[in-house]
């Protein structure tokens, strides 16, 4: 029977592929793995233990851990008895913790480990904290999973019949860009109609493949991916940080997994890095199959010489690439940010099959995906409109979704809600163009900005390309009001290195680098070279290289890694000022 609640995911995937291997994590060196069953298990004597505590129907209790099984049993606990739950981001302030504990009315906190334990005991008033690392003066939460041991499974069955697919399941706090967090309302019927229709595009096969999971479960993106991978039978491997993700790779040899482009610029710029250590016939080698990769379109035919040429490649170059990300990988779906079209290019030719999607917290969050086939990929489009999602541009080109995935609205902001719904259209706020069922981001809306000349600036489009450059790490376009665009830049360090290397320039401190004459000149040749891609009033005239990385903790990013525009505006305004001075 097919699930109606997301809860009924977890006997929905006993009843067809009971998976000795649902969720694993790895502590000490070991994986630790848990069944179907097991999950089953410790998900119906947690909601009753949530019962014993008095938790009950509507309301909330915060969930702020790092990725880890845990996070799904409190996830899937608090859903069969009707709670809601606000996950939030481990980065984010002890201020931004404090807000959304009081806005959305927290009754109760988990937390994964000491450092934000120490976070969100600062600010969690009388409200009780249950840790998942085990932290001495700390309550812990298989202390409240024993206590629901005994409890009557009788009064969870009755509390799991009063939910309703159309009840609320989740309350999502949006990083945004600006101003305070908004409180994003999904039910289960939103999520599960999402999962329903990207369940449809897995080409991984169903019951027997893996899944390794490193993007945070509190944003819409992972949590919706898990509840479909969950729905296909896959096993979910998590992996230990960031920073294991290439050992867990090789470890787990995954079929499928989600990521944002961010990692795959990091990916491709190590390949390349190590193209350029090789030396001989070696190097030219590597270079001519990059070089190749990149004219590749998936849609298209290139010709038998082209095609022989690809097919040695793969063979001699691309096939340590696949090793490297564990060797079986089918699907790796890429959102959150635009992707570069010479990225997704490069991957294709390399077998590697990144489809690129597109979505918000607000639409649960798939709106459009591409399909792992040369049919389903355009490269610089963002898929085709998955199932039950209707997409329409509006006169000023902005973006509107209708549909079953759409949110019941922004907690407690009904003005709000009623800017963003109108009319069962939810307005995005990003701006694109359609083709047939193919959708294109072109940019933010609120992001487009007038030079003083009144001509319209869209930056992530600029950006976007900019970035193509080895030596760019990060790029913000300036120049609102202004009478041309600049630019603010953070080098590829590592890239700058190896470039200086191979120049026979010596390499001090990243900051002396950014002020020397022969780098300032590299990179305008850079930028020169990316301008030609543009109209005249669009040229990025002048620039300024920065000497530190814009971060999540810094605060110049959101947790998936947008620009905070305009806190980049304010720490920087002094350089922006001296370009438009100088």
């Amino acid at each position: 029977m097919e699930p109606t609640r997301l809860f009924d995911l977890i006997p929905y995937q006993i009843s067809k592929y009971n998976k000795e291997v649902a969720l694993a994590r790895k502590e000490n060196g070991n994986w630790i793995t848990y069944s179907t069953r097991d999950l089953k298990e410790i998900t119906e004597n947690l909601s009753l233990a949530f019962l014993n505590a008095g938790i009950i129907v509507g309301d909330k209790v915060a969930i702020i851990s790092n990725n880890r099984p845990e996070w799904n049993f409190v996830d899937f606990a608090l859903q069969q008895i009707g709670a809601i739950s606000v996950p939030m981001y481990p980065t984010i302030t002890p201020e931004d913790f404090r807000y959304i504990f009081d806005h959305a009315e927290v009754k109760m906190i988990f937390v994964g480990d000491q450092e934000i334990f120490n976070k969100a005991e600062s600010v969690a008033g009388d409200r009780v904290i249950y840790t998942f690392d085990k932290i001495q003066g700390a309550e812990n939460w298989m202390d409240l999973l024993e206590s629901g041991k005994d409890g009557n499974l009788e009064n969870l069955e009755n509390a799991k019949s009063k939910v309703k697919p159309n009840d609320l399941f989740t309350i999502i706090y949006t990083s945004g860009t600006t101003g305070r967090p908004k409180g994003v309302m999904l039910s289960h019927y939103n999520v599960l109609s999402n999962v329903s229709s990207i369940a449809e595009i897995m080409t991984p096969p169903a019951g027997i493949s893996k899944v390794l999971s490193f993007l945070p479960l509190c944003h819409i993106y992972e949590r919706a991916g898990s509840f479909a991978f969950i729905y296909m039978g896959y096993s979910i491997y998590y992996a230990e940080s960031l920073e294991s993700i290439g050992e867990n790779l090789k470890e787990i040899k995954p079929e499928i997994f989600n990521t944002v482009p961010r990692l795959l610029e990091k990916i491709y710029d190590k390949i390349v890095a190590k193209g350029y250590e090789l030396k001989g016939v070696k190097k030219n080698l590597f270079f001519w199959a990059l070089n190749l990769g990149l004219k590749y379109d998936p849609a298209k035919e290139m010709g038998a010489w082209y095609d022989f040429q690809l097919k040695l490649a793969n063979k001699v170059i691309f096939s340590k690439w696949r090793e490297a990300l564990g060797g079986n990988i089918l699907q790796i779906n890429s959102g959150a940010a635009a992707l570069q079209p010479r990225l997704a290019r490069i991957f294709w030719a390399a077998e590697i099959k990144i489809c690129e999607g597109y979505g918000l917290t607000e639409t649960s969050p798939v709106v459009s995906t591409s399909i792992p086939t040369k049919e389903g990929i355009r490269i610089g489009y963002v898929g085709k409109i998955v199932k039950d999602v209707q997409v329409k541009i509006a006169e000023d080109g902005e973006i509107l979704v209708k549909g079953p995935n759409v949110m019941q609205g922004y907690y407690k902001q009904p003005e709000m809600t009623a800017e963003a719904i109108q009319n069962g259209w939810f307005h995005t706020g990003d701006i694109g163009q359609l083709d047939g069922e193919y959708l294109k981001i072109t940019d933010r809306k609120k992001e487009i900005f007038k030079t003083s000349g009144g001509k319209y600036i869209a930056p992530q489009v600029m950006e976007n390309r900019f970035k193509e450059s080895i030596l760019i790490e990060q790029l913000m376009v300036v120049g609102d009001g202004k009478n041309y665009p600049a630019a603010l830049i953070v080098p590829s360090f590592d890239a700058l290195r190896d470039y200086c290397k191979r120049k026979e320039i010596v390499y001090s401190t990243d900051s002396e680098m950014t002020k020397l004459p022969e780098i300032l000149e590299k990179f305008q040749s850079e930028v020169d070279e990316i301008n030609k891609y543009f109209g005249k009033w669009e040229q990025i005239k002048r620039f300024k290289l920065l000497d530190q990385p814009w971060g999540i903790d810094t605060g110049e990013l959101t947790p998936t890694m947008k620009l905070k525009r305009k806190v980049i505006h304010q720490k920087f305004l002094k350089e922006i000022e001296d370009i438009y001075q100088s």
